[in-house]
């Protein structure tokens, strides 16, 4: 069991992780997700200690690694830590980079050392290149080297950090399915990937990173399928998001309509659904702001590069207002046709209690 209590660490320039608590069980496997630079791979190398935390305690059993008089090399020989840059040493031969490990650090004989290195290849579909150097190999074939490498330790931990993202993409497959199938021996494990399908696939447990921690721990059906908290559900379903902001009846239209513009453009959303995602807009504000004595609305659109789809989420402050039965007519009429559904919701303990969601016409 790891336990891990107000783990920081902070960079001169960045803090990837502010404050992380959690406790991993023996025999979970743990797919790590979330946005670039969210600190997935910090919190694998401050577990394995490659990284020194800035303030915090994590245990590995009933040891406390990050006490000063802990044996760093011992702590590393119970975690293996599988590189997307393969680390492997060009001068020796497949066999020869899996054997090296087990002699100097554990003491094996060269023909234990041998014998479990060519059962380790035979595992990972490789037997015969055992004699080969690395320069010789494809990038698939090198991380399933470093993956026999890694297991040649017998570590109580195995951590991939994004054991997938150097390769070419016809060369996934292989490394995965070897990950798969190390899934199943119980070992403790923690992937840090992009690949969404393969991280709900692989393991018993999600964590998504952001805001300087795990902003949300849960099964894969719960991540990707209900997820909890905003950012998270952002993530999964893919959603880019343009948030605008009105305060006043003297509002910048011409900015706020160059600002869809851009965010349509660098999306890259068809033309057809990025007018109509303006044209939702233009004319549901020109209802509010004419209806609304101090107008105070947000308005985030909420675009689906995986789907395709966009809708406008616009919240907006009392009276009690709904907008589908209180706007113009002809302009309501408008919107219909930028739109496919309509809908209406009170939330009356919210501060922008009033909330139209729209869903945008993609033909």
């Amino acid at each position: 069991m790891i336990r891990i209590e107000h783990l920081k660490k902070a960079y001169t320039n960045a803090i990837p992780l502010e404050d992380v608590n959690v406790v991993i069980n023996d025999g979970d496997v743990i797919s790590v997700i979330g946005p670039s630079g969210t600190g997935k791979s910090t919190l694998l190398r401050c577990i394995n200690l490659l990284e020194k935390p800035t303030e915090g305690h994590i245990w590995v059993g009933g040891d406390e690694i990050t006490a000063p008089k802990c044996d760093v090399n011992r702590v590393r020989r119970r975690m293996g830590m599988v590189f997307q840059g393969f680390n492997l040493f060009g001068h020796l031969t497949v066999i020869e980079n899996i054997m090296l490990a087990p002699m100097d650090l554990l003491g094996k004989s060269k023909q234990a050392a041998y014998d479990e290195g060519m059962r380790l290849l035979r595992m990972v579909g490789l037997a015969e290149k055992a004699l080969n150097y690395p320069d010789e190999l494809s990038g698939g074939q090198k991380q399933r080297v470093a993956i026999a490498r890694t297991l040649a330790m017998d570590p109580e931990v195995i951590m991939l950090d994004e054991p997938t993202s150097a390769l070419d993409p016809t060369m996934v497959g292989e490394v995965q399915a070897v990950i798969r199938e190390l899934a199943k021996t119980g070992k403790t494990m923690m992937i840090v990937t992009h690949e969404m399908a393969f991280a709900r696939a692989i393991c018993n447990r999600v964590f998504y990173m952001d805001e300087g921690g795990i902003y949300e721990d849960g099964t894969p059906e719960q991540i990707f399928e209900h997820p909890q908290r905003e950012n998270t559900r952002r993530f999964v379903r893919r959603l880019k998001v343009l948030e605008l902001n009105i305060e006043s009846r003297d509002y910048d239209f011409l900015r706020m309509a160059s600002q869809i513009d851009t965010y349509c453009r660098k999306n890259q959303i068809p033309p057809k659904l990025a007018a109509h995602i303006l044209l939702a807009f233009e004319e549901t504000m020109q209802q509010l702001v004419s209806l609304l004595k101090n107008p105070r609305i947000q308005a985030v659109c909420e675009y689906s590069d995986s789907t395709g789809e966009a809708e406008w989420m616009i919240r907006y402050a009392d009276p009690h207002m709904d907008l589908t039965r209180s706007g113009d007519e002809l302009a309501l009429a408008v919107l219909k046709g930028a739109t496919v559904d309509i809908e209406y919701i009170r939330q009356a303990e919210e501060a922008l209690p009033n909330v139209l969601r729209l869903q945008v016409n993609r033909d």
